[in-house]
Parts: structure tokens; sequence; C-alpha cells
């Protein structure tokens, strides 16, 4: 793949990831807090478990990717434990700062970044394995939490349906 052609897919990639962020953001700036305490539907999350899971997931890029540690190592529970065995829930404003925060950092790491540093495997592969697996690489990780951001913001759409 040319040089040119390799920059604009990772260019699409990253704009994926950024679109879903500014989405979430809005979305969560955009209705009255109270509203985030709901499940998005009877006996799923709440708006508030799913943003403390998104801002997880996000901070979780910073080691995957070989960008640093984790700036919120502490909210990793969202992710591996469900809304009821999670224990208390953050507030609302402090998990959006965390958001946006992390998504500021994240955003400024990756306009540094080559084509040729988003192709090399992430830091949760062997170089053995990823040898045989290369689609194993950094792009792939971003493109795989952008779906998943999006398969969340989904979720979230509901919390509006009763306004």
């Amino acid at each position: 793949m040319e040089n040119q052609q390799l920059n604009q897919v990772v260019g699409q990639v990253v704009n994926f990831w950024r679109d879903n962020n500014k989405s979430i953001t809005e979305f969560f700036n955009k209705h009255a807090d109270e509203i985030y305490s709901n499940p998005v539907a009877p006996g799923r999350n709440t708006g508030i478990y799913l943003l403390a899971h998104l801002v997880a997931v996000s901070d979780g890029l910073f080691t995957i990717l070989g960008l640093g540690d984790k700036l919120y190592p502490e909210l990793e529970r969202f992710i591996r434990e469900s809304e009821s065995n999670a224990g208390e829930q953050p507030a609302l404003a402090d998990l959006k700062a965390k958001w946006n925060e992390i998504n500021t950092k994240l955003e400024a790491e990756f306009a540094k970044q080559t084509p040729e540093w988003w192709l090399a495997r992430h830091m949760s592969v062997s170089e053995a394995d990823f040898a045989l697996e290369p689609h194993r690489n950094k792009l792939n990780v971003l493109l795989s939490r952008a779906s998943h951001e999006n398969y969340h913001r989904g979720q979230l759409v509901f919390l509006t349906e009763r306004e």
C-alpha cells in the first residue's frame, strides 16, 4: 500500500474514533444529569455506568498502544464487573472530566504517530504471535475500540426515549 493511501486509511480510523468520542461527549452534555441515572432498558446498565465503562476502556488505550500507564486504573472495575458488582459509581461531572482528559491526551498522542507505528504490534501480543498474525496491530485496536464505543453510543440513545 502506498504511503498516501496508508495515511488515508489511518486517518479514517482515527476520525471514526474521534467522531464517536465527540458524539458521546455531546450526548452527555445535552441532557439533564438525572437522565443518566436511568437504565438504558429494564434490567440493563445506567448511563453513568456506561460512561464509567467507556472512560475505563479509553484509559486502557494508553497501555495497549504503548503510550504509558493508565490515568485512572481504579476505574478498571467498570470493565471487569457488572454494574451491580462495580460498587459506588463516580459522579457524572468527574466522569465527564476524565473522559475529556483521556481523549484529549490520546488525540495529541495519535497526532504524533506514523502509519508504520499504527501497523506495529500492540502491547498485548508477543512479537512471535504478531509475526504470525500481523493484523493484531495498534490500528486494529483503535478500530475495535471505536466500534465498541459506537455500540454503547447506540445503547445510550434509549435513555432519551422517555423524555
